[in-house]
């Protein structure tokens, strides 16, 4: 598509950029579709840049004009804003019979239009006293934010939320529904005409957090209420024009991210004390071996201590985070770690790497896999690497349709007459148990192709699918 972008100066087009950054609050502080117009290349058109329906009135769909080139001759009133560069109040027939109001506005720098900026608003179905106050404090929006001024207080607005205007004076000469609605249940009556910081509208404050990094807006505790306050001051030649103050009420959400806090630490709680009854077994079990005078059960038993601490190694981890999800590879790490540190000769070399896809899981796909690992990295560490000083044990992982793990290790590799269904180890009973009963996947043994090591590959369920793990690089 070709436009005269190319005739607009840098700072034209940086005004340009700047208007349609704000497109969407201006659409909503006006209650209609706004559209943003510059002058075509081609003769007898204009070319609509960016456009923006609000978030506070319900209007019909067609009433929103995609980007793109128009006949001059069916944009009469941008027209002849582009011509004169001045502000018009027209019609225009919507729909055949209903007309909207259209209020158009020129940009102007250096005496030539650059743009003109059309917002039709159907206020017939608005039923808006004072309507006229936010056509002008839509003018003086869009002069404000056509200069180098921080753009970030121009946030979509939203229907729930309250709004006042003042004057210079910072007396209010609008309030909408929603700012009556908030300030009648701090017990304040009539709002147009009080001052702004008159103390009859602020009493009832009790708390007032700012932020640091948005000067221009606080939360405020106010008769039960949680409110975010936002003011916007709209200023020429350094003095102000008039004040925009939105008020959103987030009680409801303070309450639920409150409820979601207690509940978070009553889990991280749960998570800790099961982590100590766990190791409070494995210690009994430790016991219990070192009274045992057999080689076998002092060999059961401290596998079995393994068992009980791959679980309770991700309770430790959730309840340390504070969060519902642990990494795969943070569990692969941990499992390694603990079973290097009781069950590998201190002579041993004893490796461990991970590739692929950093995959987050929640408690129970956790639990299953940290034991599944805990197996896997026994079995390779007792069968694998007999007469070697070193060893390598690996973890593959790709997240596709599902979740494919390929746990390997560069020992000796199976037998040429094991058969893994006949086999009566318990391991390996653990493994399919959990993997084909637990996590309903899918899992089986062979020796690498190479002829050395052996592959254990584990398919899971789509993770998303079940909504059971997410895989995402950071949460």
């Amino acid at each position: 598509m070709r436009n005269n972008n190319n005739n607009l100066t840098t700072k034209q087009l940086n005004i340009l950029d700047r208007l349609k950054q704000i497109l969407p609050f201006v659409a909503d502080l006006a209650h209609g579709h706004a559209a943003i117009y510059i002058q075509a290349e081609t003769a007898g058109k204009l070319c609509i840049t960016a456009t923006a329906m609000p978030h506070t009135v319900y209007m019909q769909d067609a009433a929103e004009a995609a980007a793109g080139l128009v006949d001059t001759l069916s944009e009469p009133l941008v027209t002849e804003v582009f011509q004169s560069a001045q502000f018009v109040h027209g019609k225009r027939e919507q729909d055949y019979g209903h007309f909207v109001d259209m209020y158009v506005f020129p940009i102007v720098d250096n005496a030539h239009v650059i743009a003109v900026i059309s917002i039709e608003v159907d206020k017939e179905h608005l039923n808006i006293d004072d309507f006229s106050y936010l056509i002008k404090t839509t003018q003086d929006v869009l002069n404000f934010a056509a200069r180098d001024v921080d753009l970030a207080p121009f946030t979509p607005l939203s229907a729930s939320d309250g709004l006042l205007i003042t004057d210079q004076f910072s007396r209010i000469v609008f309030a909408n529904a929603a700012a009556q609605r908030i300030y009648r249940v701090l017990g304040v009556g009539s709002l147009k005409g009080c001052h702004l910081f008159d103390r009859q509208l602020t009493r009832h404050v009790t708390r007032e957090s700012f932020e640091r990094e948005r000067p221009w807006q606080k939360e405020l505790s106010a008769g039960g209420l949680q409110l975010i306050r936002r003011q916007i001051d709209l200023q020429a030649g350094g003095t102000l024009l008039r004040r925009i103050v939105v008020l959103s009420d987030v009680t409801e959400i303070r309450a639920k991210e409150q409820e979601i806090r207690i509940k978070s630490a009553v889990i991280q709680e749960i998570h800790h004390r099961v982590k100590n009854n766990l190791q409070t077994v494995a210690s009994l079990l430790r016991l219990q071996a070192r009274r045992s005078g057999s080689e076998e059960v002092k060999s059961a038993l401290s596998e079995s201590v393994n068992r009980v601490l791959s679980i309770a190694a991700v309770h430790d981890f959730l309840s340390r985070q504070g969060r519902e999800s642990m990494e795969l590879g943070q569990i692969m790490a941990e499992i390694f770690a603990q079973v290097k540190a009781s069950m590998v000769a201190a002579d041993f070399d004893l490796r461990q790497e991970y590739m692929g896809e950093t995959v987050s899981l929640p408690p129970k796909y956790a639990s299953s896999l940290a034991l599944v690992l805990n197996e896997l990295i026994i079995n390779a560490v007792e069968h694998a690497f007999t007469g070697r000083q070193a060893g390598l044990v690996g973890l593959t992982v790709e997240l596709d349709e599902e979740l494919w793990l390929d746990f390997y290790d560069d020992g000796c590799g199976l037998p040429t007459d094991f058969q893994p269904h006949k086999s009566r180890s318990l391991g390996l009973s653990i493994i399919r148990t959990l993997i084909e009963g637990d996590l309903e996947g899918r899992f089986r043994l062979e020796n690498d192709s190479s002829g050395r090591g052996t592959h254990a590959y584990i398919v899971l369920p789509k993770p998303q699918a079940q909504g059971q793990v997410v895989a995402s690089l950071e949460e």
